[in-house]
């Protein structure tokens, strides 16, 4: 069965057609960047556009960097604030006339690594955490997904922790590997000190540069690199389209 998924990001709107049976897209990757500002009508109207593209009329799957409970937006991160209070599924199935489901981006994209990628086959407590912009979390036990997790949020040293060891920082500081390394090896410590996963699945953009900074960490837990790399949003976004398919 082929659903489409698509990822709505601070930056970028991402969208194809996937196979939901093996977990990999059928099309081409369709993109579009986030309106500035990313107010809901632009962001919806830029939405539509994609489903247009693809000539698509059946269920979508869309992701949105936000707590997404029953549709609805209780945060905003790294988009407009004018979200909060938004019920973004009833906004994209009207502007698109097709059937929407919409969950958090993180846990989309660690739907996807735990049926397809790194997280296949794992028990205990998996956690995925996507470096990007900020820090998405995904947790998950035996398989199942504890949604709408904040990790990224967590305290350290008075500040929250993707505002100390998100991939925009490395950027913006123009900090080395090593150096964001130990950033980051300081922030997945305190992950371990409060939760004791049995694996960490490190995921966004900055993971198809795993070799570079995974062999710098220290942490007791089990780390590897997610699979799907920025194909996980999509994927795992149309996974979960299944269920009103």
């Amino acid at each position: 069965m082929e659903l489409l998924g698509i990822d709505i990001g601070g930056s970028g709107i991402k969208a194809a057609l996937v196979d939901v049976e093996k977990g990999v897209l059928v099309s081409d990757r369709y993109r579009l960047p986030t309106p500035e500002p990313s107010v809901p009508d632009a962001v919806a109207g830029e939405v539509a556009k994609a489903v247009r593209h693809f000539h698509w009329t059946g269920p979508v799957g869309c992701t949105f960097p936000a707590v997404v409970k029953g549709g609805v937006a209780l945060s905003a991160a790294n988009v407009d604030k004018s979200w909060i209070g938004t019920d973004i599924q009833a906004l994209l199935h009207n502007r698109t006339g097709c059937p929407v489901l919409v969950l958090n981006d993180a846990d989309a994209a660690g739907l996807a690594e735990i049926e397809f990628g790194a997280g296949k086959g794992e028990k205990g407590l998996v956690i995925l955490l996507t470096f990007g912009t900020g820090i998405g979390s995904a947790v998950f036990v035996n398989g199942a997904l504890v949604p709408n997790t904040e990790l990224g949020h967590i305290e350290i040293r008075g500040k929250e922790g993707e505002k100390r060891a998100a991939a925009r920082i490395r950027t913006e500081k123009k900090l080395g590997w090593k150096k964001w390394a130990k950033r980051v090896d300081e922030y997945l410590g305190r992950l371990e000190y409060l939760l004791s996963p049995d694996l960490f699945i490190i995921g966004g953009g900055v993971s198809k540069d795993h070799a570079q900074f995974l062999p710098l960490l220290h942490t007791q837990t089990r780390i590897v690199p997610a699979k799907l790399l920025n194909e996980a949003g999509i994927v795992g976004a149309a996974l979960a389209a299944r269920a009103i398919a």
